[in-house]
């Protein structure tokens, strides 16, 4: 089916863990010949469509691809919930690029999706040529950590969409002052029907006991892998960030792949590329977009 920038394909991928396989699926905006692919990553508990308005605004000149990473959205969950780590995303990503049959990518990852990112191209031969972190680092405060962790485990129902919007409201507020339009498409492809009526969140609520047990010690430290990153990388990080701070910030810009740091004003975590001025960066980062 050709595709151009108003609309996208839902593809997924078969993919592998120690419990078994699961598919894990994805948008795909722009042409699939495009050989300028990029791939933007969503956070913890967050999914794929979270970069429609950015996919969208550059499908025209990149091949935009944006997985659900495996247990959000529309990806399968896995059996053993175990297997929520860094590491399976990693290998699920690389199935992705296979798929995609492209040599290197673009990368584009907020919070968890910058992590995934960090990793895959501080390997060696990566395909990874050009890295966007969004407002996050290798050292992840004991202070985010313990919100991320209270809301994720909640997994909370509601009688209706516009329950669940106010929730998502409150527990994004971060994210900005958003239109009455972006929050309910927000809210929309964040929740399905739930099993015995109401809706639910669209994230499978055991990835919380994984994020509690690997911020165990309260806090996340990932420098020796962020030093190891060698390509082109810019940091986003929201000025009112509790996630990122600007002393992680500003000790990042001075080691390892060096990144310019881009603050974006009257956001926390994190900036979610809606409005043009955050597409603008995007746009400035990424050659040809």
């Amino acid at each position: 089916m050709p595709m151009n920038s108003e609309n996208f394909v839902q593809r997924s991928v078969l993919c592998a863990s120690p419990s078994g396989l699961h598919r894990m699926a994805y948008t795909e905006w722009g042409e699939r010949d495009n050989p300028r692919v990029l791939i933007c990553v969503h956070g913890l508990s967050r999914n794929g469509r979270d970069f429609d308005a950015l996919a969208r605004a550059l499908a025209g000149d990149y091949r935009v691809v944006c997985p659900d990473i495996v247990g959000r959205g529309l990806s399968d969950w896995l059996r053993d919930p175990a297997g929520y780590t860094v590491e399976q995303y990693v290998d699920d990503m690389m199935v992705l690029i296979a798929r995609l049959d492209v040599d290197g990518v673009h990368w584009l990852g907020t919070s968890l999706g910058g992590l995934i990112g960090m990793v895959l191209a501080s390997l060696p031969g990566s395909p990874v040529t050009r890295l966007l972190l969004n407002d996050v680092g290798p050292v992840i405060t004991a202070e985010a950590v313990r919100r991320i962790a209270d809301y994720l485990g909640r997994a909370p129902k509601f009688a209706s969409v516009a329950d669940a919007e106010n929730y998502i409201r409150a527990v994004s507020a971060p994210f900005g002052a958003l239109s009455d339009a972006q929050w309910r498409a927000l809210t929309e492809s964040s929740i399905r029907p739930a099993a015995g009526g109401g809706l639910e969140m669209r994230y499978d609520p055991a990835i919380a006991t994984t994020f509690r047990s690997a911020t165990a010690d309260g806090k996340i430290d990932m420098w020796p892998i962020y030093d190891r990153v060698r390509c082109p990388t810019l940091l986003l990080r929201g000025a009112r960030s509790d996630l990122l701070t600007v002393q992680t910030a500003q000790a990042m810009a001075a080691r390892g792949p060096r990144p310019q740091v881009i603050e974006v004003p009257e956001v926390g975590h994190a900036p979610m590329f809606l409005d043009a001025a955050q597409i603008d960066i995007v746009r400035g980062f990424f050659p040809g977009a």
